[in-house]
């Protein structure tokens, strides 16, 4: 793996740390990453990050993989690793598209067979599978990354003295918690739709409208620990307002009689037809 699972120490509060301050060309050690100078840009970096989207020589697949399954088994694990990133490469974002490369395929994969689970023919998977790529994923992500680092920045800074978070880790969080909820919705739910959630039946509801509720509650949580993972962000517990309002919410669509995913597949229906 290119990947480190052994990172450096924090230096912060230890007997090394008044050396930066005081004297620091005497000091064995190299300067914290944070302070390095030849910091990228914010441009420089995205720059790098999509050139590298067709280099798939590079990138780090397997660790990859190893987000993925710990985005269901140990979120907490994940975002350690953007921390361990920040002090050895000065950033929180990833610098390797894998993670992003892998998504999209599982997006595609999934997608083809949430297609033939709806009936659609060639042309219009084609169509569906474009929406939730470009729309679903990425287009919504960059509404709610960019809603996300405005607030972040703006509000939830312990001082304005503090970095700015960069646009594309708030990004990263949005693909952490996109997978999870693709996985629910696109994959293990349709070994149930058939026989069970398309049904006229009260557990069909249950079932389906628990699907999204654990679905949306995984993408608020895993959103919730990508930032507050962030020592100098406050309030961070904000970011989880919405669970009480989306489990109400279930509550009453079952209440009521609502199958929020046969809602949901005569919607993908109709945006293809």
């Amino acid at each position: 793996m290119k990947h480190s699972t052994s990172p450096t120490p924090s230096l912060a509060g230890s007997s090394y740390a008044p050396s930066y301050a005081t004297s620091r060309g005497q000091s064995p050690l190299p300067p914290p990453a944070n302070h390095t100078r030849n910091c990228l840009s914010a441009t420089s970096k995205s720059y790098k990050y999509l050139r590298r989207l067709l280099k798939f020589n590079q990138m780090d697949f397997e660790f990859a993989v190893w987000q993925m399954i710990y985005l269901f088994i140990s979120p907490q694990k994940v975002y350690r690793n953007f921390n361990y990133r920040k002090q050895t490469k000065s950033q929180f974002a990833r610098d390797d598209p894998a993670f992003l490369v892998l998504l999209v395929i599982c997006l595609c994969v999934t997608s083809v067979v949430l297609a033939w689970t709806m009936g659609l023919n060639f042309l219009q998977s084609i169509s569906f599978i474009l929406y939730v790529v470009f729309v679903d994923c990425i287009f919504a992500g960059i509404i709610v990354a960019s809603f996300l680092w405005i607030v972040t920045n703006r509000y939830l800074r312990s001082s304005s003295l503090e970095p700015d978070i960069e646009w594309g880790y708030a990004f990263d969080v949005h693909l952490n918690a996109f997978f999870p909820p693709l996985i629910l919705l696109h994959f293990v739910q349709l070994f149930f739709y058939d026989w069970v959630i398309s049904q006229p039946w009260f557990f069909s509801r249950l079932l389906g409208n628990t699907f999204w509720l654990c679905a949306l509650s995984y993408y608020i949580y895993i959103t919730f620990l990508g930032y507050n993972c962030i020592p100098h962000l406050k309030n961070t517990r904000l970011i989880l307002i919405p669970l009480p309002i989306i489990f109400l919410f279930y509550l009453v669509t079952v209440i009521i009689g609502w199958n929020v995913t046969i809602s949901f597949i005569n919607f993908y229906k109709y945006r293809v037809y």
